[in-house]
């Protein structure tokens, strides 16, 4: 019998309003044996949520991994689908090359069917469709692919009976896959920094919002807007919150990100922040983040 390894299983409960677990020993293998991805629909469809802004270095693919990771803590059978061409959630859930043998390109490519693009995670619930787009060439394609929005569409919804929440990781603009994301998705969460350009950016993304509702999906609402990297003590982040405050209150989630290092470590590691460090603010924060989401479905 080979040696036993830590993983997370959820033992959630309530204390001042933080959402709080254990980490207990398990044998690893079994815990994911049991939870591989199954064929069979669920009582009620996916509820599928775009991660988008436009504005690089804000921690949209850092989000995508650590809530889906959060909510397959939760049980929630969960999947992330990467349509960023940069393939940066393939980074931060140890994926290399060699590791990938299908993924979004070849399904708009009309190459592979959805289905035999699914990976499964070292997190127990948690599936993943990467983003492969190794030559400036392939991205040129991709981005013309990405024109063909009701089909795009279509493939993502054919797979949302079989889980609880898709969760999409977007480009850092409001074009190509990012109007499919929003086109498929029931809401949109959108990371913010406390600086200017990411607040400029955020204006620019609730008109592209309306946009997109009048065009494409009217069923689409904002899922939360939350600060990332956040120092709650700093001038900057004090007038970011009170701008925030002031035009979006309606939509400011309570939960925001700390700027912590375990978050950043884990992603060099290529594991989420509740595998690498579960007792950390930042593994806290992102817990406290899915308490939210799930909250709202």
């Amino acid at each position: 019998m080979g040696p036993r390894r830590k993983t997370l299983k959820q033992s959630y409960y309530s204390n001042r309003g933080v959402l709080h677990f254990q980490i207990l020993n398990a044998n690893f293998a079994e815990i994911k044996q049991s939870c591989l991805f199954r064929t069979y629909k669920r009582n009620s469809m996916a509820k599928i949520i775009a991660v988008s802004v436009p504005k690089g270095g804000v921690g949209k693919t850092t989000t995508v991994v650590n809530l889906a990771a959060s909510l397959a803590v939760a049980e929630k059978k969960t999947i992330i689908i990467d349509f960023d061409a940069s393939g940066s959630c393939s980074i931060a859930l140890g994926f290399g090359p060699e590791k990938i043998s299908g993924d979004i390109f070849q399904i708009i490519a009309y190459t592979k069917a959805i289905e035999k693009c699914i990976h499964q995670t070292e997190v127990p619930f948690l599936d993943f469709i990467p983003a492969c787009v190794p030559s400036y060439e392939m991205e040129q394609r991709f981005d013309k692919l990405a024109t063909n929005i009701m089909f795009i569409v279509n493939t993502v919804r054919s797979i949302e009976m079989y889980y609880d929440y898709i969760i999409i990781d977007c480009p850092p603009s409001i074009r190509g896959m990012s109007i499919n994301a929003l086109a498929v998705a029931d809401s949109v969460l959108i990371p913010v920094r406390a600086e200017t350009f990411s607040l400029s950016a955020l204006k620019k993304m609730i008109q592209h919002i309306e946009y997109v509702k009048k065009v494409y999906n009217p069923k689409l609402k904002i899922e939360g807007i939350f600060f990332t990297m956040y120092e709650a003590k700093t001038k900057i982040s004090v007038k970011a919150m009170l701008e925030l405050e002031t035009n979006y209150k309606q939509y400011l989630l309570q939960t925001h990100i700390p700027k912590n290092v375990a978050i950043t470590e884990a992603t060099f590691h290529g594991i989420p922040a509740v595998l690498y460090n579960a007792v950390s603010k930042g593994s806290h924060a992102y817990l406290s983040l899915a308490a939210e989401v799930l909250k709202n479905k």
